[in-house]
């Protein structure tokens, strides 16, 4: 018999379940002759012999991590990838002619679903002891994200709570692999029932979250309405004048939220406390903007999830996201940096693409920005991209591919490296070769891209997950750059390589005065043609705005590390053009972030003709809906507002961010 599961592994799919060091240096060896005879058992397996005496066996089941080998090397080695590479050069069969009879190919992706697999074949695959695990998570219930292959992206995938598992090779339930530290295999169980859901409730529909298990009766979150309950309190009260049994409360609420696993909102509470914090101790890391996003965030999470079940609740609550998650082997790739200055600590976010996860994490490190570091001079990106993690610099993070066995996971996606296990975390340079990165990362086309943009839940509903907006741009070309002086703003007009406009857009900080002058000039091509330009996107009036992280020309340019001064001649002075509805936009945020700060019990009397004022001005550039929320909240106004007005708040809180956003 031909062994279909070996003649399916691709040089990518051995780089995931190995590395691609290993693929290479198997393919020298087979390339170089030294690779084993082979002989096949009756049932299968593969056995081979090196000239070195070292030998190996593929059994007929359970992929190639069950795969045995004599060397001392744990796990899968080099003898065994070099194994399936003289396998497939043993049978591939000569141009034009056709597979041996009885050989079936393996099911292509749009013809397999990890859903056909049964449960006798997981037990065979797992073991019972690690498919009753899975079943008892099962009996609990559990969300899922299910991403059917398409012909960019042909690996089918579940987003799972604790890690994403994909299915390497189609009908070969044995290859597939969690990025996960190892946990017997329930994972891959989990992530098949979930498929099994997708395909019998949504077939066709190319990303499904599903719901498995769990009890079907309607769930209450006394938790959640407890937070909703303290910042209906804030919100009343005000900043300026809450007193310090707030943070009694704050303390049970929160501990009362992680023990239900309402992962976002407890996240959600953490910034709120933050904020209070801040402002109680006069800091500038309180904006009231942030505070009234924050208080609308927790009642519009709660709204979402007692409509009679129509927003999976584990979407939009973080339910069952583990604190953190072990990560086992895993490949990243250095995405650039953002390094920012608030309230005298300096906080440089390293971001880096993990593309088997289809996902992004941030390494976040946070210093003192009085701290004049070793060379006497202030803390700039620059002098901060020499600082170590793991054994490397921030940017060769930033700007590199790391390899590690020693990282963890938290439910925000932020990554860290654990303690006692540096040694086992490399990084190479880069050459920026982004273009293998998966699609759900990747975009060619920049008005496909704002579509994808478009389509997502409003901000205040979707996971509280580190750079969720970030993605990679393949550039077409550099259209016009110019500068507004007055922002000290950088704007550049490109194309994407598959079609469609976008909108680069930086502002100068002082913890990057270099920035600027490094992305015009890398945009100019003084570092070579860029290619590929990475940073945070979204929607806006003109279409997609994207915030630059790096760029790619003949190398990886990180400008918020870049050296310099801020002193060059940047472009041509770009003359801003009004936006009116933006300027009745900001003027609404404006005001209820003002009435949040005061509170809804110590407005002045003046307040509801002020709201009154701001609705006539929505309405003028036709924002109707926008403009009645704040003509119904002034009308909840009162001698002593209470739940009317609170409800009223929120209600045009939210209309605002979805309108904003909505551009």
């Amino acid at each position: 018999m031909t062994r279909a599961d070996l003649l399916a592994l691709t040089p990518d799919v051995l780089a995931a379940l190995s590395n691609r060091g290993l693929v290479r240096r198997a393919a020298k060896d087979v390339d170089a002759g030294a690779g084993p005879a082979l002989t096949e058992d009756v049932d299968g397996a593969v056995r081979a012999a090196y000239p070195d005496g070292v030998t190996a066996t593929l059994p007929a089941a359970g992929g190639l991590g069950a795969g045995r080998c004599s060397c001392s090397a744990p796990g899968v080695c080099r003898h065994l990838i070099a194994v399936v590479l003289t396998y497939q050069r043993d049978h591939a069969a000569p141009a034009g002619d056709a597979a041996p009879a009885g050989d079936a190919a393996p099911a292509g992706p749009g013809r397999w679903s990890p859903g056909d697999v049964t449960d006798e074949e997981l037990a065979a695959t797992l073991g019972a002891a690690a498919l009753a695990a899975a079943a008892r998570h099962r009996r609990r219930g559990y969300a899922a994200v299910v991403h059917r292959p398409d012909a960019d992206d042909p690996v089918p995938r579940v987003e799972l709570p604790t890690g994403t598992v994909r299915f390497l090779v189609p009908g070969q339930i044995g290859y597939a692999r969690s990025d996960a530290a190892d946990d017997g295999g329930a994972a891959l169980a989990l992530a098949v029932w979930a498929y099994r859901v997708a395909d019998r409730e949504h077939p066709g529909r190319p990303e499904v979250p599903v719901r498995v298990g769990g009890p079907a009766v309607a769930r209450r979150y006394p938790a959640l309405d407890a937070a909703v309950e303290l910042a209906g309190e804030v919100l009343l009260t005000g900043v300026a004048h809450l007193g310090s049994g707030v943070d009694a409360r704050l303390i049970a609420v929160r501990r009362d939220l992680d023990v239900a696993g309402l992962r976002w909102p407890l996240l959600a509470l953490d910034d709120l406390a933050g904020q209070l914090a801040a402002y109680a101790a006069r800091g500038a890391r309180y904006r009231p903007e942030t505070l009234a996003e924050l208080l609308a965030e927790l009642p519009a999470r709660r709204r979402a999830v007692v409509n009679a079940g129509a927003t999976p609740a584990q979407r939009v609550l973080g339910t069952g996201e583990p604190a953190e998650t072990p990560l086992r082997r895993l490949r990243l790739t250095g995405l650039g940096a953002r390094v920012r200055e608030r309230a005298g600590v300096l906080t440089v976010d390293v971001v880096l693409a993990h593309p088997a996860a289809v996902s992004v994490l941030v390494l976040r490190r946070v210093y003192d920005a009085a701290d004049d570091g070793p060379t006497g001079h202030p803390l700039t990106g620059h002098t901060l991209a020499g600082r170590r993690v793991a054994g490397a610099t921030l940017g060769a993070l930033a700007a590199g591919n790391v390899v590690s066995e020693a990282a963890l996971r938290t439910a925000a996606h932020q990554l860290r490296f654990a303690a006692g296990r540096l040694a086992r975390t490399t990084v190479s340079p880069a050459t920026g070769a982004w273009d293998a990165l998966p699609p759900g990362l990747l975009a060619r086309d920049t008005d496909v891209l704002a579509a994808e943009l478009a389509g997502r839940p409003p901000r205040l509903l979707r996971p509280r997950t580190a750079a969720e907006s970030v993605r990679v741009l393949a550039l077409g070309e550099v259209r016009a750059i110019g500068y507004a002086a007055g922002e000290q703003r950088l704007d550049a007009t490109v194309t994407g390589a598959g079609g469609g406009t976008a909108r680069l857009t930086a502002v100068h900080h002082a913890a990057a005065p270099g920035a600027l002058d490094t992305l015009a000039a890398a945009l100019r091509g003084a570092y070579g043609p860029p290619r590929f330009v990475s940073g945070t996107v979204r929607r806006g009036a003109e279409g997609l705005v994207v915030e630059p992280l790096a760029v790619v020309a003949d190398s990886v340019v990180v400008p918020d590390l870049a050296a310099g001064e801020g002193a060059g001649r940047l472009a041509d002075t770009l003359t801003a053009r009004p936006d009116p509805v933006a300027s009745a936009l900001e003027a609404m945020s404006t005001l209820l972030a003002r009435a949040a700060h005061t509170g809804l019990r110590h407005l002045p009397a003046g307040f509801p003709d002020r709201l009154r004022a701001a609705a006539h001005t929505l309405a003028g550039v036709g924002l109707d809906r926008c403009g009645a929320t704040l003509t119904d909240l002034a009308g909840a106004l009162g001698p002593d507002p209470g739940a009317r007005a609170v409800r009223a708040w929120v209600d045009a809180w939210i209309r605002l961010s979805v309108t904003a956003e909505s551009r």
